[in-house]
């Protein structure tokens, strides 16, 4: 097997792995296994899967890009590295798409901080992620690995959108009027004012210092970047 179609399968079971164990396989697995155990399979699953997308992706030896990058693109990218960092460190806290016990009680709250930009944070943090990198390094592999995660975050954000009706009815249903799916999609629709879409202090610090982190480990022009703050 070549290392690209190597990369192609490992990227095809980390996805549909998630898939089948966050939705039609949970339940029944669960109820089979236990959750404590169920979670510890569904990471070892997750774990292999990501170290067998992470290795063929080294082998394939980057590939030719179809464009180059330039530090004007690198600038960009990185902003829109910061807000997807803020989207994710803000998704972390009170987040009722989690498998979490306090999702009921999340849901019946304002939207506030990210959950004013996008009610799937975390996913569309994903996406960015994904975007940035396929534009600053345009191989093939590496469309196909980010392009993988963007394919997981955005049906896996719609797909949450699905089961979180069946578990939490209204609840749910009430969220999903108070907030969007796409970013800003509440503002742009004139549901919300632009004012209302301020990230906590909390998110953006933390979110800032996993952008900066992130950032710096690039090394190259993200460490120069890095270096110009």
């Amino acid at each position: 097997m070549s290392p690209m179609t190597s990369l192609v399968v490992a990227c095809v079971v980390f996805v549909g792995s998630h898939f089948l164990l966050s939705h039609p396989l949970r339940a029944p697995l669960i109820a089979r296994m236990g959750k404590g155990l169920f979670l510890a399979f569904y990471s070892l699953v997750a774990l292999l899967s990501l170290s067998w997308m992470i290795y063929a992706f080294r082998a394939t030896n980057g590939g030719t890009a179809y464009w180059a990058s330039s530090d004007a693109l690198w600038a960009a990218a990185s902003v829109v590295m910061l807000f997807a960092s803020i989207l994710f460190a803000g998704s972390l806290s009170g987040n009722p798409a989690f498998p979490d016990p306090r999702a009921r009680m999340h849901v019946t709250k304002p939207a506030e901080g990210v959950f004013t930009i996008t009610r799937h944070p975390m996913m569309w943090s994903f996406i960015l992620w994904g975007m940035v990198h396929i534009v600053l390094m345009p191989t093939n592999a590496n469309i196909v690995l980010a392009g993988s995660i963007m394919f997981l975050a955005f049906f896996g954000a719609l797909a949450q959108d699905r089961k979180k009706v069946r578990q939490l009815g209204t609840g749910w249903q009430g969220w999903r009027g108070r907030t969007a799916f796409v970013p800003f999609g509440m503002q742009l629709s004139g549901k919300a004012g632009w004012r209302d879409v301020v990230p906590s202090a909390g998110e953006f610090t933390v979110g800032t210092v996993i952008w900066l982190g992130a950032t710096w480990a690039h090394g190259g022009v993200g460490a120069g970047i890095w270096r110009w703050i």
